[in-house]
């Protein structure tokens, strides 16, 4: 009864859209309110002709305004008849004014170029920002220009996730990895989209890089909680990335050689009027390296590559209709061979993208994706004739649509539909003969395949009440096949306007979770999902957040977040699983709770640009399998999180950058006492350690600082720059791993200490 109450609706809002569509000639320009006029379009750079993301339209001498949508489209109604000048700008490029003169029952349509590279004028940007943000109800949300972006480096790369890492209130699992955990959650609790597409696995080289290139990725738009009812499926945060279009103009490329890899990104116009093209590559060339050391034939390297390649293709259809083809692909592959042992292991990513964007009438923009995602973890050893096998695949087919109605210069609202067919795998084979592998389970093997159709539909609003107060409120309805679950998540926001630049934000919601991930937190290449089926309950979590957001001068931002976070049903992983047909047979199952305070400021305009954060944070996780029942902390709690992030443009050609971590020391486990195992008969045997409490320790407070150098110069005469990179300027080695040495009869206690100073070198050449 449920699914077919289900399809109803879904049918219904497709049939919805469908009516809106036929409605189109009849549903003519004139605006709702006949006595006011209406000013919609597109804002774009002036050179590429992509459209800009979050750009400001204001209307001077009035209280109207917007932002641009993630297609670059706004709309703005209720404008009075008359002349006004029209003010557009943009992080990153000049302001743009524009006197326009509207009549009472006009629909305008007019699209925007912004010029990129001189700062615009920051008191205009304050001006429009308190108008329009009044309708911004969004709690939690962080937005880093692409620029800031690519400045902060590890290895000579600039990476997304070092980036956001850089946040507060955002955790590792150590200072190599690219995991999120955002305010207490894991990194599975992070809805990844690429192009509105979920990525599963978006790291390399074990989580030491993130799997996005910069020099694809247009705009990344973070919600680190209480994220509106569009978003669903994950239990704590949302990173939101879009690709480049392309230059609709000329070809252009840029080409840059790094310690780790390097990349090539090509773009410009298609061959029919209105398109463009992306394309992008990254490789790592440690093949060449390797082969030019001096290898131990009795301690190989171990053979490791990976890849990425982006690509995206736009064509505009009319002034009213947009389609684009976008395709992501990443691999990682190691082998590694010496004392009778041979190791495979391979991981990856396969997505694709159909997007189709329509404008009905001024204001309505309707976006509708079908989309394919395909993520595989396979690893193999083979130990002198004893096989071992682990095989994880999840593959996702998924129809999205979102109708986006700007009713009224106070009112926008939101509906839409997804629903998504998934197929699990899960093989681990222990039996020591691979060959063996058959459907079902049996001792010492795993072998589970899951199907799951989830479906959702979702409405919100977001509504100016008066100058002062406005609020969203929204609700997602999940349907989930494998677990037979119907369940509702309301959502709820509001935001109050101060005198002057303060605004107060509260926002809170129920959240729901279907997929699961079982993961090692040191190795992120034992990577497992799988579904929520009848073994288990759905993972949930409920939010409560305050916010106070001000601007303490021009240019600045000044954020402060309190944060309580409930979760239940949630997952870690069962490593003494060996066997199983289940979900439940691979992980433990329990509850926790977060809560913190953080304090952001950032500066986004200007030479000098960057931020600071400090955020405090406790984290408390309750299994009744795990550490005998009792509470304890997870082991990427660090209590107290430090950062500094900061970029200094010298003159034309010199920058300086530089940022710099302080967090409280990661848990550990420690260990109460030892006894001596061994087997009948024999006069020796193995240490073995009794765990006391689970992650009752801390390590040592961690601490780093990174710098980095550009400089522009030419390349037969193509601009170029040449980049230094120091990671870890003061060579403090955090530890990674602390274990307890048995070998002797006196335990010790080691550590495994991270990575030392590291100076690199990278050249880039734009053409």
């Amino acid at each position: 009864m449920k699914k077919f109450l289900l399809s109803i609706v879904l049918i219904f809002f497709i049939a919805f859209q469908y009516e809106m569509y036929s409605m189109k000639k009849t549903a003519s320009a004139m605006p709702a309110d006949e006595n006011t006029a209406t000013l919609n379009g597109f804002v774009k750079d002036s050179h590429t002709k992509e459209a800009l993301i979050g750009a400001t339209i204001f209307i001077k001498g009035t209280k109207s305004g917007a932002y641009t949508n993630k297609s670059g489209f706004f709309s703005i109604a209720g404008i009075k008849p008359g002349s006004y000048t029209v003010v557009i700008s943009s992080i990153g490029y000049e302001k743009h004014e524009e006197k326009i003169t509207f009549k009472a029952g006009q629909s305008v349509r007019k699209d925007f170029s912004l010029k990129s590279g001189s700062v615009m004028s920051e008191g205009v940007t304050v001006q429009a920002d308190k108008e329009v943000e009044k309708r911004q109800i969004t709690v939690s949300k962080v937005n880093i220009p692409i620029k800031q972006i690519k400045e902060i480096r590890i290895g000579g790369e600039s990476d997304l996730f070092r980036s956001l890492q850089m946040l507060p209130g955002i955790l590792t699992s150590s200072q190599i990895s690219s995991g999120l955990f955002v305010r207490g959650g894991s990194p599975d609790q992070n809805l990844v989209l690429l192009d509105g597409t979920t990525v599963y696995n978006p790291t390399h080289l074990f989580g030491f890089i993130s799997t996005f290139n910069s020099d694809a990725i247009k705009d990344v738009e973070l919600l680190k909680g209480g994220f509106p009812a569009e978003f669903g499926n994950r239990l704590s945060a949302v990173l939101n990335v879009t690709q480049k279009d392309g230059n609709k103009e000329e070809v252009e490329g840029i080409a840059a050689v790094g310690a780790i890899s390097s990349r090539l990104s090509l773009e410009g116009p298609g061959l029919l009027e209105g398109s463009s093209w992306f394309v992008s590559g990254r490789r790592t060339y440690f093949e060449l390296i390797k082969s030019l050391l001096d290898e131990d034939p009795e301690d190989p390297l171990p053979d490791f590559n990976f890849y990425d390649l982006n690509g995206k293709y736009t064509q505009e259809i009319g002034d009213n209709d947009k389609i684009s083809l976008s395709g992501f692909m990443s691999s990682d592959n190691l082998e590694y061979g010496n004392m009778g042992m041979d190791m495979n292991l391979e991981i990856g990513n396969n997505l694709g993208t159909l997007r189709w964007q329509h404008i009905f009438g001024d204001n309505m923009f309707l976006s509708t994706n079908l989309s394919a995602s395909h993520y595989f973890n396979k690893f193999f050893v083979d130990q002198q004739g004893y096989e071992i096998l682990i095989n994880n695949q999840i593959r996702d087919y998924t129809l999205k649509s979102q109708l986006e109605w700007f009713n009224s210069q106070s009112l926008t609202t939101k509906f839409g539909f997804e629903m998504t067919r998934y197929t699990f795998e899960l093989l681990q084979n222990f039996t020591g003969n691979t060959d063996s592998t058959d459907s079902g389970s049996e001792g010492g093997e795993i072998n589970l395949k899951e199907h799951d159709w989830n479906y959702s539909i979702y409405g919100q609003m977001n509504w100016q009440v008066n100058d002062q107060f406005s609020i969203q409120a929204g609700l997602r309805g999940h349907y989930w096949d494998a677990s037979d679950e119907y369940l509702l998540s309301p959502r709820f926001a509001m935001r109050y306007q101060f005198n002057g630049n303060i605004a107060a934000k509260i926002a809170t919601g129920r959240f729901y979770q279907s997929l699961r991930l079982a993961s090692m937190q040191d190795f992120s290449f034992f990577d497992t999902w799988m579904p929520t089926d009848e073994s288990v309950k759905p993972s949930r979590s409920d939010h409560l957040i305050l916010s106070i957001e001000t601007k303490p001068a021009d240019g600045f931002d000044f954020n402060f977040d309190a944060y309580y976070k409930k979760m239940y049903n949630i997952s870690e992983i069962n490593q003494n699983a060996i066997e199983g047909d289940k979900v439940a047979d691979v992980f433990f199952i329990g509850d926790a709770n977060a809560y913190g305070i953080e304090f952001f400021v950032q500066k986004k305009i200007g030479n000098f640009t960057g931020w600071a954060g400090y955020a405090l944070g406790f984290i408390n996780a309750k299994f009744d399998s795990v550490n005998k029942g009792k509470e304890f902390r997870p082991k990427y709690d660090r209590r107290h999180d430090f950062k500094i992030v900061a970029q200094y443009k010298i003159d034309e050609n010199w920058e300086v950058g530089a940022n710099f971590v302080f967090q409280s020391g990661q848990s550990y486990t420690g260990a109460s006492s030892r006894f001596q195992s061994r087997m009948p008969g024999m006069n020796y045997g193995n240490g073995k350690v009794v765990p006391s409490q689970r992650y009752g320790l801390r390590k040592p407070e961690s601490h780093q600082l990174n710098i980095n150098v550009s400089k522009k110069m030419s390349f037969f005469g193509l601009p170029a720059r040449l980049i230094l990179d120091v990671y870890n300027v003061y060579n403090h080695k955090d530890i990674w791993i602390r274990y307890y040495n048995t070998e002797n009869n006196e335990t010790t206690v080691e550590d495994i200490s991270l990575l030392p100073i590291i100076p690199t070198i990278s050249y880039e050449v734009k053409f």
